[in-house]
């Protein structure tokens, strides 16, 4: 009984924040429903980031290009084909989920900074591809105009799809990373020689680590089709990746929720910044560099740290 009590207790906050953020858009403008909106994107895709990054210890330096495949085969089946747009959000993970298996396939094989260069030129070789492939992908004029399902491509309906998609994925990666396999994950991230003594596959783990990750990814980039309505190459384009390491940097990698965090203070500072002035990076900069400091394990990790609350440990103490 006490079991259950405590479990109520730890998500009872987290049950009051989505049922505020239900009736959010009641109360707030379109402009800020189509901001959280975003947030609620590319906080799923620095999560997906770090279930490789904080969890297995990885140096996944290109992952936009499984967001960016997930959101060009949204945009492909809806612009390019006769079937239902459910289906394109059906296959989105499930193609860059394939993507990361092929790339991981070849990466895995090394590790820490070799693994980490290595992908970024093979996933730099798709972004080349789709780059140049103007009959089938537009270019670097990507695609626009994407008509999605009645029900998701209002402002409110697109918040609603990108809410409760990124609720579910949360709650799913959450019980990833407290499962046997997030725990082997964990064991091979602190020492590998290790883990492969006490029978454990180093390489597929990481593999199906890699694959996870990527599907995840995926999601967030047939999120980001509902959101935008458009694709473009940059999705996938090294400096995408780059900043999404920066969100989980700034977050706390050490923690679940961290990257979600620092993805919503960097929309927040590219969107609100950027109106005074176009160089929002050099405040970025300055505030990475005072985090780096200060506060080396994050703004999340910090507080969880300072505050021990109770359902909110992180992925990883710090060393």
């Amino acid at each position: 009984m006490s079991d259950n009590r405590s479990a109520w207790k730890a998500l009872a906050p987290w049950l009051a924040v989505f049922v505020l953020l239900l009736f959010a858009p009641r109360f707030l403008p379109r402009f800020h429903v189509y901001l959280f909106g975003l947030i609620f994107t590319t906080g799923l895709l620095a999560v997906s980031l770090n279930l490789v990054l904080g969890l297995g210890g990885m140096y996944q330096f290109h992952h936009a290009v499984f967001y960016g495949i997930g959101a060009y085969t949204v945009a492909i089946v809806i612009t390019k084909t006769a079937l239902s747009p459910w289906i394109g959000f059906l296959l989105a993970p499930v193609v860059s989920a394939l993507l990361s298996l092929a790339i991981g396939l070849i990466c895995v094989r090394l590790s820490k900074l070799y693994f980490g260069m290595l992908q970024i030129s093979l996933g730099s070789l798709v972004w080349a591809v789709v780059f140049r492939w103007y009959s089938f992908t537009g270019g670097d004029d990507g695609i626009h105009g994407i008509s999605v399902p009645d029900i998701i491509s209002s402002t409110d309906g697109a918040y609603y799809f990108s809410l409760i998609l990124t609720a579910i994925c949360l709650i799913l990666m959450q019980r990833i990373v407290n499962s046997p396999f997030g725990m082997s994950f964990q064991a091979v991230r602190d020492n590998p020689v290790r883990s492969e003594a006490v029978g454990i596959n180093v390489k597929r783990l990481q593999l199906t680590g890699m694959v996870i990750s990527g599907a995840f990814a995926g999601i967030a980039g047939s999120m980001f089709v509902v959101i935008e309505g458009s694709v473009f190459p940059e999705l996938m384009f090294w400096t995408l990746s780059l900043e999404i390491i920066i969100m989980c940097l700034l977050g706390g990698w050490f923690t679940f929720l961290g990257p979600m965090l620092g993805a919503a203070i960097i929309v927040l500072l590219r969107t609100f910044v950027g109106i005074y002035t176009e160089y929002w990076t050099i405040i970025l900069g300055v505030v990475l560099m005072l985090l780096i400091l200060f506060l080396p394990q994050g703004v999340l990790g910090y507080f969880l740290e300072k505050f021990n609350r109770s359902g909110m440990k992180p992925v990883q103490e710090e060393k």
